[in-house]
């Protein structure tokens, strides 16, 4: 009865309302389980890709070398050694001719796939196709008749503590459903570059990787992908998938079995408290470009380096990480408005967005530091050239020393640094370097621009108080 009562979100002695609160989740896996099938798959060993499960764990969140042991983990069981490696997962039926929803890492690599209903009916599916970067993939079977299907809902509406349904096949225990809350939305796991997970305390394990995170009107509102977990298992922490990201990506896969993606042509960077104020912004947000490919969209639309990105297509933009997903959500060829901050002043971009490239993925590292320079400069001689293999007409100062604890370290500074601008004026020697030293108050943030490798990023330094 407590779960009735917390189910129906009524207060103590409701229990009428209780029990057709719980009957509403009965009836929602009665209507679902139908739709929710096992997925298994066989694999030559050697093959290119033994499944993300056997990838190195990702980094939890106390960094490398984590005391706890603690690491995010996709999840499938542990294939046994022999002469073909096997794997199941879950997956959901979204249409009546039999296309099917999974995770990319359940399939990948995969010789055959076998689909098992709740009826224990067996079909070997196709493969239509996949996305690594959101872990999504696409099968389709031939039925003899109709299926059943479990309809799109939206993640967009899901609020932290709304209830929500995980239907899977955990540790090959098939049509398993478990009841939990949404803990938090927006989780940055390490996943791919569109990191965007809901994270919910429904029970789920190795096995339930692909099937369906259901809302309680009994729509898919997410796709389980990680756990979070110590030994393996179920600790309370898992991610799914926000259905509205995989919406586009499923029509995609099943238009063309590919997804292409807009490209507008910046690596960015976040914009940190300090260097907020480095560029006198009120509060830290937006994304900061920090280089404009050349022949790039934006580079054509005039984007520079320094603006500010605070809006895509009316989107505002208030963490550096939302700006990725929307260009690459967005159909190339479109004409996107684009709101940028550039001097203190907003003005707005059109950029004809082209087509994303593997090769293009990239942003700019970053973090601000606090308070006393703590580095050393030095000139770029032919010697320190030939050394750092410079191009020729890179120009700048070059960071020779890094005092350790100084806020240069804690800002990311490292030695081999070029600095290319100090406070957004070029500087070409360390006399420069020092002029422009000489001229700050004493309480002012020293903002650089610096390039390592093929990369540039900006750093915002402090002064002692």
């Amino acid at each position: 009865m407590l779960v009735a009562l917390c189910v129906a979100g009524v207060l103590p002695g409701s229990v009428p309302q209780a029990r057709a609160a719980a009957k509403s989740v009965v009836e929602i896996a009665q209507n679902t389980m139908p739709a929710v099938v096992n997925i298994s798959t066989t694999q030559k060993p050697g093959s290119r890709s033994q499944g993300r499960q056997q990838s190195p764990p990702m980094p939890g969140p106390f960094g490398p070398g984590d005391p706890f042991g603690e690491f995010f983990r996709r999840f499938g069981p542990e294939r046994p050694p022999s002469d073909r490696r096997r794997g199941v997962g879950s997956g959901f039926i979204i249409s009546q001719d039999g296309y099917i929803v999974t995770n990319n890492h359940v399939i990948d690599g995969a010789d055959t796939i076998t689909v098992r209903m709740s009826d224990e009916e067996e079909y070997q599916a196709t493969k239509i196709g996949s996305d690594e970067k959101t872990d999504l993939a696409l099968l389709k079977i031939e039925p003899d008749q109709p299926l059943p299907s479990v309809p799109f809902g939206q993640s967009a509406g899901l609020e932290v503590g709304n209830w929500v349904i995980a239907i899977g096949n955990p540790f090959g225990l098939s049509q398993t459903v478990t009841l939990g809350i949404v803990s938090a939305k927006g989780r940055v796991i390490g996943a791919g570059p569109y990191d965007d997970f809901i994270q919910t305390d429904a029970s789920i394990n190795p096995g339930n990787s692909g099937g369906p995170l259901l809302n309680l009107q009994g729509e898919v509102v997410g796709v389980n992908t990680a756990i979070y977990s110590r030994i393996g298992g179920n600790i309370g922490i898992g991610f799914a998938i926000p259905i509205d990201l995989a919406k586009s990506i499923v029509q995609q896969l099943r238009e063309t079995g590919a997804v292409t993606r807009g490209w507008l042509g910046v690596m960015i960077q976040a914009v940190t408290p300090e260097l907020a104020k480095s560029f006198d912004l009120a509060e830290p947000k937006g994304a900061l470009v920090a280089e404009v490919t050349p022949d790039s969209p934006a580079h054509k639309a005039g984007l520079e380096r320094g603006d500010i990105i605070v809006a895509f297509n009316q989107t505002e933009i208030g963490d550096s990480r939302e700006l990725p997903a929307l260009v690459a959500q967005t159909p190339v060829g479109t004409q996107a408005k684009v709101g940028v901050l550039r001097g203190g002043q907003s003005q707005t971009v059109t950029v004809t967005l082209g087509e994303l490239k593997d090769e293009q993925v990239q942003l700019a590292g970053g973090e601000a530091g606090t308070r006393n320079w703590g580095m050393t400069v030095a000139d770029i001689t032919p010697e320190v050239r030939r050394q750092l293999q410079l191009d020729a007409a890179q120009t700048g100062i070059v960071v020779s020393e890094v005092e350790p604890g100084s806020a240069a370290q804690r800002a990311g500074i490292q030695r081999g640094d070029v600095i290319e601008e100090v406070n957004r004026q070029a500087v070409a020697s360390v006399s420069e370097f020092t002029t422009i030293l000489s001229e700050m108050n004493e309480k002012d943030s020293l903002l650089l621009l610096v390039r390592r490798n093929d990369f540039t990023s900006f750093f915002a330094l402090r002064q002692e108080d």
